[in-house]
């Protein structure tokens, strides 16, 4: 079973594919990776190197995939922060092409927009081409409340509201809509929502005083391999967001700045502390 990752790629550090793909291998699958950015680290060092891919040139990778005729493997296509607008159109492109040849394919879309602390840092067109052919053209959207205020057009103060907004998204077409990083009741918690037709799901966590990029690659990642191993949504939330605490933990606790998802790979197979999901509909 295989899943082509279309997404950033760093040298250093964990963010896009440096982020999914290994705990995606490390669950037992296949990932055929391909980059729509290549570089040096992820820019909130503030500086970098390396360049946005052309989108032809990230469409030139994927005929090549495509010569290969191994279209009827691929059980899911994941996309997160494209680099330009063209690169959009190679991916809903690709996702047609290979539900042809697999029916049963998923196409996953992590909106890769911005969030609350530092605000977009995409451009309006980027923006527009989510909301109006990205998101309802998905099978799965995931994405962090500030993207999902914009894509829904409702606020997002509780889990309550996020389910609301959820919904929205979802009529477009989506069969399952994840919130991330949801304010609860507590103060010192963090939650995470999940939305299938009639039902929602949430966990809530401990919040971690630091900003670990990458962690919404990573959690993208788990939770649709945890879905296709046919975990129920709530096992799957529960199993993804337990993982993606235990790595920002591991993180804080060793003082570095980067998800450490090699050196804690435990916590993407067997996390150490495994949060319920809570069905709040």
């Amino acid at each position: 079973m295989a899943i082509l990752s279309i997404q950033s790629q760093v040298a250093y550090g964990h963010v896009g594919n440096a982020a999914a793909v290994f705990p995606l291998q490390r669950l037992g699958y296949e990932v055929w990776p391909v980059a729509t950015v290549q570089f040096s680290n992820h820019p909130g060092y503030g500086d970098w190197r390396g360049r946005v891919l052309p989108a032809s040139e990230v469409a030139d990778v994927i005929e090549g995939i495509s010569e290969r005729g191994v279209y009827p493997q691929c059980r899911a296509i994941l996309s997160g922060y494209l680099g330009c607008l063209e690169t959009g159109r190679v991916v809903l492109g690709t996702a047609a092409e290979i539900k042809a040849a697999n029916p049963d394919a998923l196409y996953v879309c992590d909106p890769v927009m911005g969030d609350r602390e530092e605000g977009f840092y995409v451009g309006d067109e980027q923006m527009a081409f989510f909301k109006s052919e990205a998101v309802p053209s998905a099978d799965m959207v995931i994405a962090n409340a500030f993207e999902m205020e914009f894509l829904s057009g409702l606020a997002i103060g509780s889990s309550a509201a996020a389910v609301g907004a959820a919904d929205v998204v979802g009529r477009d077409a989506a069969r399952m809509v994840v919130v991330t990083s949801v304010t609860v009741d507590d103060a010192d918690a963090v939650g995470t929502v999940a939305v299938a037709g009639t039902n929602a799901w949430l966990v809530t966590t401990p919040r971690i005083p630091v900003s670990a990029k990458g962690a919404g690659d990573t959690f993208t990642a788990l939770f649709l391999a945890r879905c296709l191993q046919r975990s129920e949504p709530g096992d799957a939330l529960a199993l993804a967001v337990s993982s993606v605490f235990g790595l920002i933990r591991a993180g804080f606790d060793g003082g570095t700045r980067e998800l450490p998802v090699v050196a804690a790979q435990r916590e993407i197979v067997s996390p150490a502390r495994l949060f319920p999901a809570e069905k709040i509909r």
